[in-house]
């Protein structure tokens, strides 16, 4: 079993201790850290766990540890567990800037240490549900839109919320980038808090992603489209549909929808609504890196799979930058 230790005990720091105490099989929590005594006294209460006085401590007790801090501190912190020769789990987005990214990269593979980034929504069930029936998409829109709360508007919206979808686009589409539109705006914090980026790719494809966190209501929708097929992912409900056009047409049905293209040929559609199994995406996530540590098997999210997400974000931030110094 697995020693890990949880650095941060903030709002998504105490959902990781939670997650973790549910994986008894595969982990066992030595404690965690948190700069603020208050907040590490009230969390090593609330959940019966010990508080660590350092982060060094932490880290030479255990053989895992989960980075759960503010992104400024993700480079510092990783690159320490790495020289410590010591697994770990890093929340999105990986680093402060793609050139930190890289780095880490480098020295995790100098020492031989597994890491995965928290890009949650790959574990979403309502993604999950329909994960083989993506193929080769020719357009994907997605809406993140959150009600206003001050907690994470120390970043662009970009990277509190767009990056999900960013990580979920490079994951689908597999050609490289070929160009970036953006505009954004601020609206109650010192950075965009609603931003749109257009992404297009060298096989043709196109990525049309909406961020906002000052919206009335909350809505987490992808829409894919492709060849002879539209599916549609809700990662809030966690549900998802899948409605494809196909060839072999039953005309005997009468509550059969078909239709008749312009050079005659028919097409039925059928609609498929792929159940999605009820899971804990975050436990998910943190048990499968528990997985890939013990049979030296691949992670599900890489820390290349950040650094190209990060590094996309940081692209349209630069767009958004660039327009705005236009039109001021």
């Amino acid at each position: 079993m697995l020693k890990i230790g949880v650095l941060g005990a903030g709002h998504l720091g105490k959902i990781h201790l939670r997650c973790i105490l549910n994986l008894p099989l595969h982990y066992q929590l030595v404690g965690f850290f948190d700069p603020r005594e208050e907040v590490a006294a009230e969390v090593a209460k609330e959940l019966n766990i010990t508080a660590f006085s350092s982060v060094e401590a932490l880290i030479d007790s255990v053989d895992v540890v989960d980075i759960v801090t503010p992104t400024l501190n993700h480079f510092e912190l990783a690159v320490l567990a790495a020289r410590k020769v010591k697994h770990f789990f890093i929340e999105k987005p990986i680093t402060e800037t793609p050139e930190q990214a890289k780095n880490l990269i480098k020295l995790c593979e100098e020492a031989g240490v597994k890491a995965q980034v928290g890009h949650v929504e790959r574990f979403n069930p309502a993604f999950l549900a329909v994960k083989d029936s993506i193929n080769n998409p020719l357009f994907i829109e997605t809406h993140r839109l959150a009600e206003f709360n001050p907690r994470g508007t120390d970043v662009p919206v970009v990277l509190d919320l767009m990056i999900h979808d960013i990580d979920i686009v490079l994951g689908t589409i597999k050609s490289p980038v070929k160009k970036i539109h953006a505009s954004g705006v601020a609206v109650l914090s010192n950075s965009p808090d609603i931003a749109n980026a257009r992404i297009e790719f060298d096989n043709g494809a196109v990525a049309n992603l909406t961020a906002s966190r000052i919206s009335l209501k909350n809505m987490r929708k992808t829409r894919i489209f492709q060849r002879d097929a539209y599916i549609s992912i809700d990662f809030l409900t966690k549900e998802s549909e899948v409605i494809r056009m196909k060839k072999n047409v039953d005309e005997s049905d009468p509550y059969a929808m078909i239709m008749e293209l312009n050079d005659g040929e028919k097409r039925q559609i059928y609609f498929e609504k792929p159940e999605s199994k009820a899971s804990n995406a975050i436990q998910e996530e943190l048990r499968s890196f528990a997985e890939a540590i013990n049979k030296k098997a691949e992670v599900s999210v890489s820390l290349e799979d950040g650094y190209k997400a990060l590094q996309v974000a940081h692209e349209i931030l630069q767009k958004i930058d660039l327009n705005h110094n236009q039109i001021t």
